[in-house]
C-alpha cells in the first residue's frame, strides 16, 4: 500500500511539473538569400512561463558572435524587391513587430516595440543554445509573425538603423543593407 501511495505521489508530481511543457511550440529555422528560402539550421522551442515568453535555440552553422534576434511582423520569409528592383531576401517579414506603435528599438527589457529580443551568442563552434527571455511576450504573439536571426549583432538602438542586426526592411535603409542571416518557417501555429 505504501509503495503504491508513493507511486501515486510520484506520478502526480510528474503531472504538475510537465503541463509548461505540453504548450511549448517548436519551429524550424532555414537560411534564406535573395534566392529564397534554404536549408535548416536547427530550431528554437518557445515556451511561456512567469518571467514571460522563454526561446530554447538549438541551433548550428552559423558564424560565430552576436546575432541580432527579432519578432518581425509579418509571417512571411519571402524575397521581396526594393523600390530600385533589388531582390532582398525576406523584405516580406516587414518591421519588427511595434504593436504599441512606439517606432523605438529599445531592448527586450525596454519599453520600445516588442519585437527586440535578446542577441544569440554562437560559440566558435557555429552553435548556439542559450535560452533567451522576452518578458513582454507570449507564445500567442508568435502566431503569423516571423522570427528573425539576423547577421550581425544588436545595439537595441535606432542608430544605426534597427539597431545594426544587418537586415534593412524599410526602403530608407535599404542603403546599408547586409544580407541577413537566418529566417523561420512560418509562424501559423
Amino acid at each position: 500500500m505504501r509503495r503504491l501511495l508513493a507511486q501515486l505521489v510520484l506520478l502526480i508530481g510528474l503531472l504538475t511539473l510537465t503541463p509548461g511543457w505540453c504548450g511549448a511550440l517548436e519551429v524550424s529555422l532555414q537560411r534564406i538569400d535573395a534566392n529564397g528560402i534554404g536549408e535548416s539550421i536547427g530550431s528554437v522551442t518557445a515556451q511561456d512561463t512567469d518571467q514571460g515568453l522563454v526561446i530554447y535555440p538549438d541551433l548550428a552553422g552559423l558564424s560565430p558572435g552576436e546575432h541580432g534576434f527579432h519578432l518581425h511582423s509579418t509571417g512571411s520569409c519571402d524575397v521581396g524587391l526594393t523600390a530600385e528592383g533589388t531582390p532582398v531576401a525576406g523584405l516580406a517579414a516587414g518591421g519588427h513587430w511595434d504593436p504599441d506603435e512606439t517606432g523605438q528599438h529599445l531592448g527586450p527589457f525596454g519599453n520600445g516595440h516588442r519585437g527586440d529580443l535578446s542577441r544569440l551568442v554562437v560559440d566558435d563552434d557555429g552553435k548556439t543554445n542559450t535560452s533567451v527571455v522576452a518578458p513582454r511576450l507570449s507564445t500567442a504573439d508568435l502566431k503569423g509573425k516571423a522570427l528573425i536571426v539576423h547577421a550581425g549583432g544588436d545595439t537595441y538602438r535606432d542608430e544605426p538603423p534597427l539597431g545594426g542586426g544587418g537586415l534593412k526592411l524599410t526602403p530608407q535603409h535599404m542603403q546599408r543593407q547586409k544580407p541577413p542571416y537566418l529566417f523561420p518557417n512560418i509562424l501559423d501555429h
